[in-house]
């Protein structure tokens, strides 16, 4: 790992990808009605919470995210494909700390492959993303 070799840009534009896989996944054109019955929320919950803390603390943490891939990516060989392979495994790892919370939770199966399946998308086109533009 060679920190020189990180790309700041794209580890923000890697961030931001978060919030535009986000908006799709969570949208009314795929899981958003799902969604918000499996976790018990009403569009009204929804409207009166504080956007700011939610959309201000996804911010950090999607940078966070994004930063830490690109450490493990920072070497001379990583390109779109590998880039790519870590997000998707890195992926795995979330699914299935997102799996085991929700399990103890008593959430459903299709909740669990909702937040998962965003997180292993977000994650994977992070990666490519990173892996693009060394």
């Amino acid at each position: 790992m060679n920190f020189a070799l990180i790309n700041w840009l794209a580890v923000v534009a890697a961030a931001l990808s978060a919030f535009l896989v986000g908006g799709i996944w969570y949208s009314p054109l795929l899981f958003a009605n799902a969604w918000m019955t499996d976790s018990n929320l009403s569009s009204d919950t929804l409207k009166a919470a504080n956007k700011g803390r939610s959309f201000g603390m996804t911010a950090i943490f999607s940078i966070i995210m994004a930063a830490n891939l690109a450490a493990f990516l920072a070497t001379p060989t990583t390109d779109v494909t590998w880039g790519a392979t870590a997000g998707f495994l890195a992926g795995i790892w979330t699914f299935s700390a997102i799996a085991i919370h929700s399990l103890f939770e008593l959430k459903s199966w299709r909740l669990i492959f909702i937040n998962g399946g965003y997180s292993l998308v977000s994650l994977t086109l992070m990666g490519a993303i990173i892996g693009w533009w060394r």
